[in-house]
């Protein structure tokens, strides 16, 4: 979890930045973009979460 105001921020601010990708698919190319590019978003979003050595050690 974000442990203060700057890093929960920078959160939203990756959230409202992938609302707003698959919003243009949406208006761009439909539900099968808009499905392309969760996809990669996912892979994405996978790739942060399973770096190794991860960014922060316990």
């Amino acid at each position: 979890m974000p442990t203060n105001d700057k890093e929960l921020n920078s959160v939203f601010f990756d959230q409202l930045t992938i609302v707003e990708r698959i919003e243009r698919c949406l208006n761009a190319g439909g539900a099968d973009a808009a499905k392309n590019e969760i996809e990669i978003l996912k892979k994405e979003i996978n790739r942060k979460l399973y770096q190794q050595p991860p960014v922060k050690s316990e």
